[in-house]
């Protein structure tokens, strides 16, 4: 029998590593849960990582080929399946973010990633990052930008935010960064290719005041929960704990604004940035 093939990191590396996880799996005649119990994982877990959702991390990997006997297949081959161009708390779910057929976000301080553009993007890194060099921010920036390409697509991910009116009054970069900002989330709320609301002052407290949220779903998998902090991230699959942010994010949107009235308001501090009159 042929063993394994070994990794090409230039081919979608995660991808292979899920299929032939998938395949050895299968192979030792394991159901998914039945594999994801030395691990301490769920048997979604296993799922998620046989479809590239979840990175495997490496005492992972060492406990699969313990359990599997592919002589330490999935620990060499670990490390090339895990690189990423995004800071480590924030990998896995960009890489989930791409695979998502739906992404509802709330953004409490900023424009979400996925629809910055440039300057705003560049702005924000600096201030993250004031003693960088600028190679260092030319990589953030470009990463980041590469997560907008989602949105060529024409239909997937189908994109919900729900922005807090801070989002719209914090001048990032400058005043004509922000307008353009505005203006590009305007143009693609306009072409029906996301869906905005705005979280007004007015609506005082809320459930999700303490963060954002970033809710998933696929169509080959569980949905997923991101929540983020200062330089840290926690991706979410606990159905408990993903239900639990779904709801907050669920009143968040029903507390906002309609999107008609959340667009208007949207262009109009546009127009302001643009003009000055901020």
């Amino acid at each position: 029998m042929a063993g394994p093939r070994e990794l090409d990191p230039s081919s979608s590396p995660r991808a292979m590593l899920g299929a032939e996880l998938r395949f050895r799996r299968k192979q030792a005649d394991l159901t998914q849960e039945e594999l994801g119990a030395p691990l301490f994982v769920s048997g979604s877990f296993i799922g998620q990582l046989e479809a590239g959702t979840r990175r495997m991390q490496p005492d992972q990997a060492r406990e699969i080929d313990r359990v599997l006997r592919t002589d330490g297949y999935f620990e060499r081959n670990c490390a090339a399946a895990t690189k990423s161009k995004y800071p480590d708390h924030f990998a896995e779910a960009a890489e989930a973010e791409a695979r998502a057929e739906q992404i509802k976000e709330y953004a409490p301080h900023l424009i979400p990633g996925i629809l910055q553009t440039e300057p705003y993007a560049r702005a924000i890194f600096r201030a993250l990052q004031p003693t960088a060099t600028e190679p260092t921010i030319d990589g953030l920036v470009s990463a980041r930008l590469d997560r907008g390409k989602l949105l060529d697509d024409p239909t997937k991910p189908m994109l919900w935010a729900v922005l807090d009116e801070a989002v719209l009054r914090r001048v990032v970069g400058s005043p004509q960064a922000m307008a353009a900002a505005l203006q590009h989330v305007v143009q693609l709320a306009r072409r029906h290719r996301i869906i905005v609301q705005v979280l007004p002052f007015s609506a005082g407290a809320h459930i999700a005041q303490g963060g954002g949220i970033k809710m998933m779903s696929f169509s080959d998998g569980p949905p997923l929960a991101y929540v983020e902090g200062l330089g840290t991230g926690q991706l979410l699959d606990d159905p408990a704990a993903v239900s639990r942010y779904q709801l907050s994010y669920d009143l968040v949107a029903a507390t906002a604004l309609a999107p008609a009235a959340s667009l208007a308001l949207v262009e109009s501090m546009a127009e302001d940035y643009a003009h000055g009159e901020h």
